[in-house]
């Protein structure tokens, strides 16, 4: 395996690596998540709360499977973080990326000004702001690559004009799709269903390996 394989799996789920700034952290999240769901009681709108876990349901599948890339090629996932963190989740994910996850779904929902055929710079405006979401995420991605504290070891997924291609389309502008499919179901009911598909298939991949013993 690379030397960044190594080292996130060195501090995989350690406990010992918690830190009390997680603390106001999760408080942020609870704060944001109870506004949230108040709103869409009284309002009976619960396209954002749809969106916030269409989006990180999507992240988190997108883990789950990197972990299973990790394991089947035995030499690295698609992408690593093994650097400083308050707690590691999983080799690519740890507790500040999931933070910020679990919030990005509410910041796509308040993009949108929901008037019927919308449309910004000629698209339609759910998609011009799922695009522009997609490129300023690869564009911090590409910092953090920089940085090193996001590993990418493939050369299919790299900090090159056609290695940020899959990085956009595979990383992040899937999850703001899925938001959208969710979003516009004609009943709340099935627009859950889509927005939890991906939270099903991710602990369907995470109990497999849980019980075949793989680590990641």
């Amino acid at each position: 395996m690379t030397e960044a394989s190594l080292r996130a799996l060195q501090g995989l789920r350690d406990l010992a690596s918690l830190q009390w700034y997680i603390i106001p952290l999760l408080a942020i999240v609870f704060y944001i998540w109870t506004r949230e769901l108040k709103a869409s009681r009284d309002s009976g709108e619960w396209g954002g709360i749809i969106a916030a876990l269409a989006v990180f349901g999507a992240d988190f599948l997108n883990e789950s499977w990197n972990g299973w890339f990790l394991v089947l090629s035995g030499r690295s996932a698609l992408w690593t973080a093994p650097g400083p963190t308050a707690l590691r989740t999983t080799v690519g994910w740890n507790i500040e990326i999931m933070f910020m996850f679990a919030l990005l779904g509410f910041v796509f929902w308040h993009s949108l000004s929901r008037r019927p055929g919308a449309r910004v710079l000629g698209l339609p405006e759910a998609w011009f702001w799922a695009i522009l979401y997609s490129v300023v995420c690869v564009a911090v991605e590409c910092v953090l690559n920089a940085a090193g504290l996001l590993v990418w070891d493939w050369p299919f997924w790299s900090r090159t004009v056609l290695g940020v291609i899959p990085v956009f389309l595979i990383g992040y502008f899937w999850f703001f799709a899925w938001a959208i499919l969710a979003v516009t179901r004609r009943t709340t009911r099935s627009a859950f269903l889509v927005a939890l598909g991906p939270w099903c298939l991710a602990l369907v991949l995470d109990l497999v390996a849980a019980l075949l013993g793989w680590r990641y």
